[in-house]
């Protein structure tokens, strides 16, 4: 059992990384409420927070590496703590903001790198196929008290004492980092190229940014952009703005490898076919996850009416297989490769996906619902059950914490991609069938067309019917003409849902040929990488 003491608390802290965006993820109706604000707000501070950790994961690991890991990884539960602490006392959405999504989000940046670094300097071979079992089912384990516990405190508290109890769990977290063996740095001390973490940073925030708000400036015609370029929205110049600074951190980072110096990441590094199939399937994985758990909580809370805690028992069946099936991973690792146990996850996800555009109608259908959440739960945990050690594995001890940051870079990308791209098609659908709705629409007469167009010209966001109905009231509408504008509404409102659920179908299908280079070979007839690995 001692053995094991070191990834009670590793374990505890990938709990905590994942509880918080699924938290924030069915308190949205209560957010928008507490802080008088709209869903796309919140949708922006969700977004924010896996934007910074993506942005800092590669200095972070970096970071580790120059601390000691050890030490960087109780400097990131420190700040991570104190943003839980400012999270909980938010008064107004910039210090939510300030709180949660970047001091948090920095935290984790030290954290995270360095825990999966720990892991695989604590364990070996068939142990830390085991470890990296446990971590992914401890991040299930974080979806699943999220929703529910999230959503019951919520509901009938405050959303505010989950993060209250995370500042505590970080001190007692604290007490043990003992428990966790630190790896001595070999040669000389890491320098942090501070230039390539800046262009990294921005390069990234970019290209997310221009995905976020492509929901409100639209993508190439303009709605609401603050300026046009030619005419066009400015959200694909942000976007082609990001691009352009993260080649300019290539070339950086082959200019300080030509000259000697140490780069912030080595892309040699990316030459290793079974890391890059890994990065790959991590990206796609949070961005399949975080864009189904920032639509499906809004068809249950907005379509539907759940409150947070209703919303949390309608995610339980997701949970509770993703973390029997993350768990029980190294034990299918045992007669099959990882790339065969990602295919299978994959092709598990697919059919989820799928069941669950069924169920997504007006008057939901709980036991369908349940079920198809339950092997989305399933699928996810397959992936997660192997893709840490794929990663980790796949170089030697030198390269650790720098891959740690790769893994979670791809990650939290991942998940900022997911909440901005699929939150940004879901307003983007919304918008187009309502338009085409309401034009097409008999009892709805000119004038009222206008209104509502001009409404749509000024920003949307995803409300309930009831929101609309109030709206057209107060523009002086007749019943008639609100009743029809409602009905146009709801009828958007399942086409968006739809929309935005069948794009994650689409990634997941896209995701199968970068499956090629995983491993052909069960994890214990894997050779074992020595340190020399690039």
């Amino acid at each position: 059992m001692r053995r094991w003491r070191a990834l009670i608390v590793l374990g505890t802290a990938q709990f905590l990384m994942v509880l918080d965006t699924s938290v924030m993820n069915v308190s949205i109706s209560q957010l928008v409420e507490d802080f008088d604000t709209d869903v796309t707000a919140i949708q922006g501070v969700i977004t924010l927070y896996t934007l910074v950790m993506a942005a800092f994961m590669i200095t972070g690991g970096k970071l580790g590496d120059m601390l000691g890991r050890r030490r960087g990884f109780a400097i990131g539960l420190v700040v991570y703590g104190v943003g839980s602490a400012l999270t909980a006392v938010a008064p107004v959405l910039p210090v939510l903001a300030l709180g949660w999504s970047v001091i948090e989000g920095l935290g984790a940046s030290l954290v995270l790198p360095a825990l999966a670094a720990l892991v695989a300097g604590a364990y070996r071979g068939r142990d830390r196929a085991v470890a990296y079992g446990v971590i992914g089912g401890l991040a299930g384990a974080g979806i699943a008290v999220g929703p529910l516990v999230g959503g019951w405190v919520t509901t009938y508290l405050t959303w505010r004492l989950v993060f209250a109890g995370e500042a505590v769990l970080v001190v007692a977290m604290l007490c043990c980092i003992g428990w966790i063996p630190d790896q001595p740095r070999t040669g000389p001390r890491p320098r942090l190229d501070v230039v390539g973490a800046l262009l990294s940073a921005l390069g990234l925030a970019l290209v997310v940014l221009g995905v976020l708000q492509s929901s409100s400036w639209g993508w190439l015609r303009p709605r609401n952009s603050p300026v046009t370029v030619f005419g066009f929205s400015l959200t694909l110049f942000v976007i082609a703005a990001g691009a352009v600074v993260l080649w300019l951190f290539r070339e950086w980072e082959r200019h300080q490898h030509s000259k000697g110096r140490e780069p912030l990441i080595q892309f040699s590094l990316l030459a290793v076919p079974p890391l890059r199939a890994g990065l790959t399937m991590l990206l796609c994985q949070n961005l399949i996850l975080l864009g189904l758990f920032f639509t499906i909580p809004l068809y249950l809370q907005i379509v539907q009416g759940y409150n947070a805690f209703e919303t949390g028992v309608q995610l339980l069946p997701v949970s509770v297989t993703m973390l029997v099936s993350a768990m029980s991973g190294p034990l299918l690792g045992r007669v099959a490769s990882p790339r065969t146990v990602v295919r299978l996850a994959l092709l598990v996800l697919l059919a989820s996906i799928l069941w669950l555009l069924a169920t997504v109608e007006p008057q939901i259908d709980t036991l369908s619902f349940a079920l198809s959440m339950a092997l989305l739960g399933l699928g996810m945990g397959l992936l997660a059950s192997q893709l840490g050690n794929v990663t980790q594995s796949s170089v030697g001890e030198a390269r650790r914490s720098e891959v740690g940051g790769l893994q979670y870079t791809a990650q939290n990308l991942g998940s900022s991609l997911g909440t901005a791209l699929i939150g940004a098609l879901l307003i983007g659908a919304l918008v187009n069938a309502f338009t085409t709705r309401i034009e097409s629409h008999p009892d709805i007469s000119e004038a009222a067309q206008e209104q509502t167009s001009i409404a749509l010209q000024a920003g949307v966001s995803f409300v309930s019917t009831d929101q609309v109905r109030a709206a057209a009231t107060r523009a002086g509408l007749p019943p008639s003409e609100a009743d029809a504008i409602v009905d146009a509404y709801a009828d958007a409102q399942i086409q968006a849902l739809k929309a935005a659920v069948l794009v994650t179908a689409a990634i997941t299908l896209a995701a199968f040929p970068f499956t090629r280079h995983l491993p052909r070979r069960k994890p214990r007839e894997q050779p074992h990488p020595t340190a020399e690995t690039p």
